[in-house]
């Protein structure tokens, strides 16, 4: 594999294919809400009404302004019956963005949280703390003199070990009962979509997984294809399995790789139907190929998948995939957090909708808790003898 670091940690929201929406917003504060007119279907002065008696009222402890806003907030989306019209506070809309455009200034270390609770660090190699001296394992007790508590979350965690490229940031770790504090200056870090191989099993078939579309896929994604080919490879598999989407431009982009002409077609409230084609050139239109997709695969891996589906480029091996053929929006708030609002349903080429239905692998190959206990991947098995057949 040409690249060692581990897969990104999950997508923060499963599914969610997103066009970047430069809107400027506004923190929906009640008391704003309030001065605004009520009439024509818009927000009323009932809610800052509501907002004063109960704050006047209650016998209690009051919630903050912020976490009494945020509850406005989501209660509102609520109404609109959509699982994926949300609100995102700032911390996991930063990290989304980080996510999507592929890199951050950071210390280069996994952070996941350990069955016991413990936040247990796993650096990347030639990265700030493998250089500083952070080994696989440590316990992560401290960011900046602030103590790691079980209830902090993982984003709120990765967010104090993130900021500017070049400063500092101080954190303790415990290794064999020692606390050890370490000076980590922080570096851009990039964390790849793509990775590749060739199989050992099978040396002219090329490998290549996409974990997330974000703005760098298109270009790793060439590079990878490329690289393949060099090393003999005749024929590929494109893994998109657990990839819950991202990018619209990067899938479009991606599935040009592979195809021509039509990738899906877009229907709107306001502007009707639209249509999105492939480059006039891909890299790899004239590889064999097979897709592996599984109930992770969603949004824009199905724009992907669905488009060489429909257009008989290769076959579709694995399970069913998500479901989730809708478009958001992100809509920036002032405060750093964000709305995502659907604003768009999307069809395969042959004019399929996948939203509560998802795609039907032309090949049905299950993988069981038992075969990922035991390192099994049926599915890729049965890639392999699809292409070498």
């Amino acid at each position: 594999m040409r690249l060692s670091f581990r897969r990104a940690a999950g997508i923060l929201f499963i599914g969610i294919l997103i066009e970047i929406a430069f809107v400027a917003g506004l923190l929906l504060s009640p008391r704003l809400i309030g001065s605004l007119p009520g009439g024509g279907g818009g927000p009323s002065p009932l809610l800052s009404e509501a907002w004063s008696l109960a704050e006047d009222s209650f016998y209690g402890e009051v919630p903050s302004a912020t976490v009494r806003t945020y509850s406005a907030i989501r209660g509102m989306l609520s109404a609109y019956a959509d699982p994926y019209t949300l609100f995102v506070e700032p911390p996991q809309a930063q990290l989304q963005s980080q996510q999507l455009s592929g890199k951050f200034g950071g210390i280069g270390a996994d952070v996941r949280r350990e069955t016991d609770g413990r936040i247990v660090l796993s650096p990347f190699p030639d990265r700030p703390a493998a250089r500083a001296g952070v080994q696989e394992g440590d316990v992560l007790v401290a960011v900046e003199q602030q103590p790691i508590t079980p209830d902090m979350t993982l984003d709120t965690i990765s967010l104090l070990l993130r900021g500017e490229v070049g400063t500092p940031v101080n954190i303790e770790v415990e290794r064999a009962a020692r606390r050890l504090p370490f000076t980590i200056t922080r570096a851009e870090i990039s964390v790849p979509s793509v990775t590749w191989r060739i199989l050992t099993e099978a040396p002219t078939v090329g490998y290549v997984a996409i974990s997330i579309f974000a703005q760098p896929t298109k270009d790793e994604l060439i590079a990878a294809i490329n690289d393949l080919r060099a090393n003999g490879a005749t024929s590929l598999i494109l893994d998109l399995r657990d990839n819950g989407g991202g990018l619209l431009d990067s899938a479009v982009n991606v599935a040009g790789q592979f195809i021509d002409g039509l990738v899906l077609i877009e229907r709107r409230r306001d502007i009707g139907e639209r249509t999105f084609n492939a480059g006039v050139s891909g890299v790899a239109r004239d590889l064999p190929l097979a897709v592996l997709v599984n109930g992770g695969s969603a949004s824009a891996s199905e724009i992907v998948a669905g488009a060489i589906q429909d257009r008989g480029r290769g076959k579709l091996i694995g399970e069913q995939t998500f479901g989730k053929g809708s478009v958001q929006h992100i809509l920036p708030l002032s405060d750093g957090s964000s709305l995502h609002v659907t604003v768009a349903q999307w069809y395969t080429p042959g004019r399929r909708q996948i939203t509560g239905q998802g795609l039907t692998p032309d090949v049905i190959v299950a993988r069981t808790v038992d075969d990922l206990i035991a390192g099994r991947d049926p599915q890729l098995t049965r890639a392999i003898e699809e292409l070498t057949k």
